[in-house]
């Protein structure tokens, strides 16, 4: 059996669950991919994408297309093995 104090507090918002969600499932995510899928703003994918990087599950690249930034995402093995223990955690909260 897992307590809830055991659930990782870095996948509690709703929007760092998206952002780890579709980034499980994908390889690298663009910014305005990740915004348009998740239907949330710049800053608040920027700060969320920030805190991921901060924790090191994801990875952020940074790089111009011709002259325009472009900002890419993609999960890191230490957060795909934190996501997915997160997830196994919601599931035995479930089971009871």
């Amino acid at each position: 059996m897992i307590k809830i104090n055991q659930l990782n507090k870095e996948f509690e918002s709703r929007v760092r669950l998206g952002i780890m969600s579709v980034l499980m499932v994908n390889d690298w995510v663009d910014f305005s991919e990740m915004k348009s899928l998740l239907e949330i703003t710049d800053g608040n994918l920027a700060s969320h994408s920030n805190a991921l990087e901060k924790a090191g599950y994801i990875e952020v690249k940074k790089e111009f297309v011709g002259k325009k930034p472009k900002t890419s995402y993609r999960v890191t093995q230490n957060g795909r093995k934190a996501f997915s223990d997160h997830l196994n955690g919601l599931e035995k909260l479930l089971e009871k």
